[in-house]
Parts: C-alpha cells; structure tokens; sequence
C-alpha cells in the first residue's frame, strides 16, 4: 500500500537557509497580489546550504526541495547540489532556459511555477516548452501548485495557485480538474499551502484529504507540520498518497517540534513496511 514519507526541505533567501513565513514573502504590488504583513523569518541558519544536502544525504531523505526565494541564491543552490548530485530538486526562478542547465549542475528534478503563469494566466503552451527543454523527459519535471485558500461563492473553501513568492493568485484553481490536465507532463507536484506555512499551527486538512483523493502520481504538501504526528495523519487523511514536508517546526531549523531524527525513523519504519516504494 502506498505510504507518507516526510521529505525535506532548504528553503534559501538572500543566499542564507531560512525558515520563513510563507505567507510573508514581500513582492512587488500587482491587481491581483494579496495585502500581507513584513516578513517574518522564523529561522536564519548558521549552516551552509551543503551542510544539510549532506544531512540528507547520510539520512537517505530523498526527495528534498531547495527553493530560491527570490535573487541572489544560485549560489547557495549550487552549495547545496554539489553535496548530493542528483538527489535533491531545486526551485524558484526555473524556466525554459535554464531547466536543462540545473539538471547539469546536479538536481535530480527542476521545479516550476510562476513561468507556467504568464500575467497570472495559466500557460500550457509555456508547459510544453519546459517538457520540451528538457528532452521531454517528465521524469525530470515537478510542478509547484503552491496555493492560497479561498472561499467559492457557494460557501465552500477553494484553493488557488499562488505565484511570485506566493503573493499574485492565478487563474488555475487546484481540484481534480487541473491536476488531471497537468499530471501527464510532470513526475510529481510540490503544493505549499501558504496561508499556514510556517505557522507551525497544524496542517490543512482538507487540502491534504483531497490532494489524496485528486493525484495519481507522487506529491509532496508542505505548511503547517509541528509534529510526528502530522505524519501520521497526512497518511490516513490522504490513504498514504501524500508525503510531508516539515520546516520550521524541525530541530536542525530551529524548532522544538519535531527531531529529524524522529523523521529519520519514521521513513525507514516506512520503506521496511513497503519495500516497493521507492524515489
């Protein structure tokens, strides 16, 4: 049976690791950009970015995200690649022309967003051109659905895709819809759910139940994890289709909630339990 695994993260702004707010990430005014409050920075590590690739490394914690939140952080990537060629996926500023040459510096796959978002319009034509630069290979691809939750008028909750630091809504709703059109492009989705990352006050509950209801290829949620336990439920919540990010509230990043050694365990518990699962 499918199962949850926790995947980590080295999120880079001003080409430091930080743990930042998600929904604090400033960017620069727009018709449809979202009014919100300074940044808040809940953690500013003293580590090079390679010191946690190798963390991850010497752990086996495939999967992991780096972001670039914004310029200045290439170099920082670059870090964090050279410590673990091929096992991380790398984020932020990643279009057309440039996805193939970061898969040459050592990501294992290339993240993309606010490019498939032309003036906040979603863009298949741009989609296509990304498969394309990358020799069609959708195994290299990941699509970041991040988003912001909203209210339908009808009264029910909706979440719709965020870009430019998760700050301008798009016209790409995220239900069964969308993700059936975008799935045969891609090998996985990443989806912060932005109104709670780095609250560390509990996941979105329903966005993870239907993320395991509408996806039939890997991915990963991250906003919200404060314990162990958030793993446990992410799996039951979503049948074991949706793997977990946990930042801010882990101890290599400041936090008290969570030790990554207790994650550790947890995704070996789970690869001895499912020997078919694999990254």
């Amino acid at each position: 049976m499918p199962r949850c695994y926790f995947r980590p993260c080295i999120d880079l702004h001003a080409g430091q690791v930080k743990q930042i707010v998600g929904g604090t990430l400033n960017s620069p005014a727009s018709p449809s950009a979202l009014s919100t409050p300074s940044l808040q920075t809940n953690h500013i590590s003293h580590h090079p970015p390679s010191y946690f690739a190798s963390l991850y490394k010497k752990h086996n914690l495939w999967g992991g995200h780096v972001i670039m939140l914004g310029p200045g952080n290439e170099d920082a990537a670059m870090d964090a690649l050279q410590a673990w060629p091929g096992g991380l996926h790398v984020g932020g500023g990643i279009k057309d022309t440039n996805a193939a040459e970061w898969i040459g510096r050592g990501a294992e796959k290339v993240i993309v967003t606010s490019y498939l978002f032309p003036d906040a319009r979603s863009s298949m034509e741009r989609l296509r051109g990304m498969l394309a630069a990358l020799g069609g290979d959708r195994q290299k691809l990941v699509i970041d659905l991040s988003c912001r939750r909203q209210q339908s008028d009808d009264g029910r909750a909706k979440w719709v895709v965020a870009m430019d630091k998760w700050q301008r809504l798009t016209d790409m709703e995220v239900n069964a819809e969308s993700i059936a059109i975008l799935e045969p492009y891609c090998s996985e989705f990443l989806i912060h759910a932005a109104d709670v990352e780095g609250l560390q006050n509990g996941i979105d509950q329903e966005l993870v139940r239907k993320l395991g209801e509408w996806c039939s290829i890997p991915v990963t949620y991250a906003g919200g994890g404060s314990s162990i336990r958030d793993l446990e439920l992410v799996e039951r919540l979503a049948n074991g289709h949706v793997d977990l990010t946990i930042g801010s509230a882990l101890d290599i990043f400041g936090g008290s909630g969570v030790k990554l050694e207790e994650c550790v365990e947890w995704n070996q518990r789970q690869s001895a339990q499912n020997s078919t699962h694999s990254p």
